[in-house]
């Protein structure tokens, strides 16, 4: 039986994709990660992909979005994914990408509440009580795909939005492990 090929797309620092990177590696997921794309030329990400002997892609935004677009389908059709998961990366991914490929994301809320790329910043300035985390299926929307499960995290009176996205994130890291064995799992028997 093969193993489950995903492809990460990250864009920054990495925690989350190296949450991923280390469960494959040691069998957590029966999957293996046969490459990184990354929008920002100098991501940590890059770094600790590389570090793992994962191929690594590039593929900062262009003025001519369409052809951004195609690079992308290109490149995620060349690397043959069962599934692609998307790990703090900042783009929105063309409707026609979202159609080919299984996407599934994380983000740092409990949507259908707090939805885009300051939603932490958004929990706090409305008087949240909770956030969390959810991951989702990615359609054409923003942070509108189906939700696959969601984790609570409560907001203190002393939160800043930097503590409250680390938090968020250690929840995070280990919600979409589990969530990524289940889909996987829901792979092999289909």
């Amino acid at each position: 039986m093969t193993k489950a090929r995903l492809v990460i797309m990250a864009s920054g620092n990495g925690s989350i994709a190296q949450s991923i990177i280390d469960a494959a590696a040691s069998k957590v997921l029966d999957a293996q990660v046969v490459g990184l794309i990354c929008d920002k030329e100098g991501a940590q990400v890059l770094q600790r992909a590389k570090d793992a002997g994962i191929q690594t892609y590039l593929a900062p935004m262009k003025s001519d979005r369409k052809l951004w677009d195609s690079e992308m389908i290109n490149t995620l059709e060349e690397l043959s994914p069962d599934l692609v998961v998307s790990a703090g990366f900042m783009r929105i991914l063309s409707a026609e990408c979202v159609a080919r490929f299984r996407i599934v994301n994380s983000h740092p809320a409990l949507l259908p509440l707090f939805p885009g790329a300051h939603a932490v910043r958004d929990a706090l300035a409305a008087g949240a009580k909770e956030t969390g985390t959810t991951i989702h299926w990615v359609d054409s929307g923003v942070d509108t795909g189906e939700i696959i499960a969601q984790e609570i995290v409560a907001i203190n009176g002393s939160d800043t939005e930097a503590s409250l996205h680390e938090r968020i994130k250690i929840a995070e890291r280990k919600l979409f492990v589990a969530t990524l064995q289940s889909l996987l799992a829901d792979h092999v028997r289909s």
